[in-house]
């Protein structure tokens, strides 16, 4: 029987004095952390690595962190947790909207940083699930596999999507041709967080229907319900999944 491999962490963050000893405590809760002091290093890391999870600063020289998450998100699809020192919400409103999992306010008291780590790994579904919550969802052509979190176009092309439009995409598949209320997408994509941040839910809408809509602005699937929300219109059935898609 083989072991499950410890969960890696990219730590992005140009202040020494709080990376370094910041690595060190990771390590000793049991993860495995490379460092990298500014996002040209991380971009360079994540040739060769792909970690679980990102921790990163967003204010550094040379591009800043709300740049690189966007590519971490976009790009990689990877859950993302920003670190920030600013008392105010502006830029934290920010990186939620555009796909960040969560967020703490330098200072943090190292043991929240990885209770939050660990609930934001749990919500990217990177623990086992059940059996029926991995089967495959299906809807107009499109493919989504839940375990692999990868979403398949009609054309059978992969298309990269970030943390929380998965878990979007996922509680709209889960609840087809109904509606589904801001304050409820919401809870379901970003957590105890999210009722901060009104207009989150709305971007990342608009994201995820630029990715899976013919016409992102005359939206078929992903439709705007007046005064109440938004409704998922295409029908949607499920299958047992069998290792998954694009193997």
């Amino acid at each position: 029987m083989t072991e499950e491999a410890p969960t890696s962490i990219l730590l992005v963050d140009d202040e020494a004095s709080l990376r370094e000893p910041l690595a060190e405590y990771l390590a000793r809760q049991g993860f495995v952390v490379t460092e990298a002091e500014n996002a040209a290093t991380a971009r360079s890391l994540l040739l060769e690595i792909t970690p679980d999870l990102v921790l990163l600063d967003i204010m550094m020289p040379g591009e800043d962190g709300l740049s690189l998450c966007r590519h971490l998100i976009e790009a990689r699809g990877l859950p993302v947790i920003l670190l920030t020192a600013k008392s105010e919400p502006t830029d934290r409103i920010i990186g939620l909207e555009i796909g960040a999992d969560d967020y703490v306010v330098k200072p943090f008291e190292p043991r929240e940083l990885v209770a939050r780590i660990r609930s934001v790994l749990r919500r990217a579904q990177r623990v086992p699930m059940p059996a029926e919550e991995t089967s495959l969802y299906h809807f107009e052509g499109w493919h989504l596999d839940p375990l692999k979190r990868r979403l398949i176009d009609p054309e059978g092309a992969m298309v990269a999507i970030s943390t929380a439009e998965f878990r979007l995409l996922r509680a709209f598949l889960d609840h087809p041709r109904q509606v589904l209320d801001r304050d409820r997408l919401l809870d379901m994509v970003q957590g105890r967080e999210a009722h901060m941040f009104d207009r989150a839910v709305d971007n990342q809408i608009s994201r995820l229907r630029r990715k899976i809509e013919v016409d992102s602005r005359n939206p078929e699937f992903i439709q705007t319900v007046r005064g109440g929300g938004y409704r998922f219109s295409a029908d949607v059935r499920r299958s047992a999944n069998g290792n998954g898609l694009g193997k």
